[in-house]
This record gives C-alpha cells, structure tokens and sequence, in this order.
C-alpha cells in the first residue's frame, strides 16, 4: 500500500477573517499514513485525530493530503 503524507488544518470564520484577527492553524500532522488512496489517507486521519482535531467544526476543517516520495 502506498505511503501518504496527512496534515490537518483549521480554517478561521468569516467573522475572525474580516476582523483580522483570524489565521490558519495545524491541528494535526503532517503525519505518515499507509492507505489504499488519498481519499482513504485523509477518512484515517480525520477519524484517527487525537481531541484537539475532534474538537473543531469539520467544516472549518480543510484536510492536505500528499504521495509521500
């Protein structure tokens, strides 16, 4: 199975984007991850996430998902 890099980033609200006060902010990762495809990389980790991933909005959550080479 190939090998894949996965990082998780969590992306600031409209609201914190137009105040300025808002930034990008890596929740998990980048950590290796062996799995079938990309697609099913990036499911492990967000299902694996240790509490700090499980505690943001997954909708805010943007998931970054590479071949490792």
């Amino acid at each position: 199975m190939p090998l894949f890099e996965v990082a998780i980033v969590e992306i600031p609200t409209k609201k914190e984007v137009e105040e300025g006060t808002g930034e990008e902010r890596l929740v998990f990762g980048p950590k290796p991850i062996v799995a079938m495809d990309a697609q099913s990389a990036a499911l492990k980790a967000v299902m694996d996430a240790p509490e700090d991933a499980a505690k943001i909005n997954r909708a805010r959550m943007q998931v970054l998902v590479r071949p490792f080479a």
